[in-house]
């Protein structure tokens, strides 16, 4: 079988970490050899690295695509998070049409594979283009390239009838995706979902056999509106439905007590830190040094930038008194991926999906095992990008995306934009 050999890189992994100048063989869709001095054969694609860094494909554990038509939109600052919601996010995502979801999936997968993210989780929500919104994110996906994870936000907020198709659509869709996707059972704030609605997640995760994926405590109104309308706090509503496992995924869980974090740790589910949103929304530091073992890294809804992330997780955990382990973050990302997709993922090693970035960092000081974590921290980022692997296929090369213009794209989606702007002023 042809393959492609990398020879003369540095070859990273994360966890443990390592830096070690050796050769990769690429076969399909997986690495297949890894030595010092590999000799390709005779058809082999031989890419000569001369010391860049081959680094592992980069994980954003929580993202929401639809954010990038939301990018300079300019609305009345809102005073508190509830009036965020109600003010800008909501009517946003009410505004989407399933034309809209399609272009900002394929705009913000192209800046996530730029900035070297081959994995994305997305929690997607169009309240008026329910049926089939996933499907056109996945397509949008699938022009770039990347691999996605995708559920649809089940909320009451639009009623029964609104519950019902949001339920359909996130079940639907993990049905069907199969190769680079799969599908979630997503979920909206815990106080958007009356009881009914927990019942219909539980259901919906024993038909799917995935997790869930949903924010939890974003901002302290999540409790305080749980707790008034449905009789008790988030944890406790979760925890009584059976809705949290190893499986499952809450993003933000900035505002828990220590008792409900505790019990939100007993249960294996992944808690994803998102620092940026957190910081840009004025919702507080989530404790990210008390996440556990199973705590990764998303973007929510700011730019699709895993390095600038890590960065901004570490240098904030500094500033809290409470530093967190970035490389460790980054690496479960990888972990969790490898659960979903039951795949090896993240690994520079025989047998794992050949999912990789070819960095070109000239690096000032030694890059050992020993300084990895500093580079990431104080020098490495997406403009080092110049080649991106998903699945044994270059989807970036010489920083250029190979499967779409840049050019337009951005004009789609500009014009996707425009067209949700007006439909909001018009609501």
């Amino acid at each position: 079988m042809l393959g492609t050999v990398l020879k003369g890189g540095f070859v990273v992994e994360l966890e443990p970490a390592s830096v070690e100048r050796v050769d990769l063989r690429i076969e399909g869709e997986r690495i297949v050899a890894r030595s010092e001095d590999l000799s390709p054969g005779p058809d082999d694609e031989v890419v000569a690295l001369s010391g860049k860094l081959v680094f592992p494909g980069l994980v954003n554990a929580h993202h929401r695509l639809a954010s990038v038509l939301a990018r300079g939109l300019v609305r009345p600052p809102p005073d508190s998070y509830q009036a965020l919601l109600e003010q800008v996010r909501w009517p946003f995502e009410n505004a989407l049409d399933l034309d809209a979801v399609q272009v900002a999936a394929t705009a913000g997968g192209l800046e996530s594979i730029q900035c070297g993210t081959t994995t994305l989780f997305d929690l997607h929500a169009s309240p008026r283009a329910v049926t089939g919104s996933l499907l056109r994110s996945a397509r949008g996906l699938h022009e770039v390239g990347v691999r996605g994870v995708l559920s649809y936000a089940v909320t009451d907020r639009m009623g029964a009838v609104g519950r019902e198709e949001g339920l359909e659509e996130t079940v639907s869709f993990a049905r069907k995706a199969r190769g680079r996707f799969r599908g979630q059972v997503g979920a909206g704030p815990c106080f958007t979902l009356g009881d009914d609605a927990l019942q219909g997640l539980g259901e919906a995760l024993n038909t799917t056999g995935t997790g869930l994926h949903f924010p939890l405590a974003e901002d302290p109104l999540d409790e305080r509106l749980s707790t008034e309308r449905h009789g008790n706090t988030p944890v406790t509503r979760l925890l009584t439905s059976n809705l949290l496992s190893p499986r499952a995924m809450a993003a933000h869980a900035g505002h828990l007590a220590w008792a409900d974090l505790a019990q939100v740790l007993a249960t294996g589910t992944w808690l994803l830190h998102t620092p940026r949103s957190n910081q840009g929304l004025e919702v507080g530091y989530a404790p990210a040094l008390k996440f556990g073992a199973r705590a990764s890294l998303g973007t929510d809804g700011t730019s699709p930038d895993l390095f600038a992330e890590a960065q901004a997780a570490y240098l904030r955990s500094r500033e809290a008194g409470q530093p967190i382990d970035v490389l460790r973050y980054l690496a479960n990302g990888h972990r969790l991926a490898s659960q979903v997709f039951e795949a090896a993922i993240g690994p520079m090693r025989e047998g794992a999906l050949a999912d990789l970035l070819v960095l070109d960092y000239l690096s000032p000081t030694p890059l050992t095992a020993e300084t990895l974590a500093w580079h990431v921290v104080h020098g490495l980022g997406s403009r080092h990008v110049e080649a991106v692997m998903v699945d044994g296929v270059w989807r970036v090369w010489a920083r250029r995306p190979l499967s779409v213009n840049p050019t337009v794209v951005a004009e789609q989606s500009r014009e996707a934009a425009a067209a949700v702007w007006a439909r909001m002023a018009s609501s």
